[in-house]
């Protein structure tokens, strides 16, 4: 018995496979404030598990720091625990590393302008070009499942992740905008994004065209937006046509900071059930 029992943990261990994590290149043509395009190089961050024969794919999507040092210094967005986690459920996880930031490095092509000038669009439209080109890519590899996969996102990546939505994209069957939005500074104007009203309009052109289910998740004590300003947000979508689930999570441990925005990496246990309920409720 103890051989048998020994031979199954083994058998269990060989089955549950590696988590492999790669680096690629990829390309894509952007358009930046001023209408002009760029074709570009950027870097993307694939974990998945080498036993899976074929996964459903995960686009994940970083944020973004209003101060360009910030940006220039962030290195190659991987998300290492949230991305082995999501591997963990059974995906495919594709992390770009937009142009503009990091080791893509680039021209900022995201610039929204300051707050007094705030256009949003165009710095979305940017960011979800490069989530088209890698979902593309990660359709295409033979371990992906193409018919069936999210895009999730962080901050500047929650909102590209409802931007993505609106797209009719083959094989996106859902996505999950963790603390997304723009325009806001809790250094300078905590709370205060730049034209919020002009977000709850940009959400709202993307309800008018998105037909699959999204999942919204907040923190009460959001430096960058706040409890109140996301609600709207989200109720300006669905009022358009979108369909969604909003989350709104308690305040952030104080143990863990004051600033709620980070949660989707400082606290995965406040959000990691509603996200696995959304994989039920959507097919997964």
């Amino acid at each position: 018995m103890r051989l048998l029992a020994l031979l199954l943990l083994a058998w269990s261990a060989a089955a549950a496979g590696t988590i492999v994590e790669e680096t690629v290149e990829l390309q894509a043509t952007v358009r930046d404030q001023k209408g002009r395009d760029h074709t570009l190089p950027f870097k993307v961050t694939v974990f998945r598990d080498d036993a899976r024969s074929r996964s459903p794919f995960m686009v994940l999507n970083h944020g973004r720091s209003a101060y360009a040092a910030e940006r220039a210094k962030m290195g190659r967005a991987r998300y290492t625990d949230n991305s082995r986690y999501f591997v963990g459920k059974g995906f495919a996880v594709f992390v770009p590393t937009r142009i503009g930031y990091g080791v893509s490095g680039g021209p900022d092509i995201e610039y929204t302008g300051n707050c007094k000038t705030r256009n949003y669009p165009p710095g979305y439209e940017a960011s979800m070009r490069q989530s088209l080109a890698v979902i593309e890519y990660a359709r295409a590899r033979p371990y992906v499942d193409a018919s069936r996969g999210l895009a999730v996102g962080q901050s500047f990546g929650g909102t590209t992740a409802i931007a993505l939505a609106a797209q009719k994209v083959p094989g996106l069957v859902g996505t999950v905008n963790f603390a997304g939005g723009g325009g806001g500074n809790p250094r300078t104007q905590p709370e205060r994004p730049c034209f919020p009203e002009r977000l709850a309009e940009l959400f709202a052109s993307y309800g008018k065209t998105a037909r699959i289910p999204t999942l919204w998740v907040y923190a009460e004590n959001d430096r960058y937006f706040g409890p109140k300003l996301p609600r709207q947000w989200f109720d300006a979508y669905r009022a358009a046509g979108g369909t969604g689930e909003f989350v709104l999570l308690p305040k952030l441990d104080p143990a863990l900071g004051d600033d709620g925005h980070g949660s989707f990496t400082r606290a995965p246990s406040s959000w990691q059930p509603h996200f696995e309920a959304f994989l039920k409720k959507t097919g997964f």
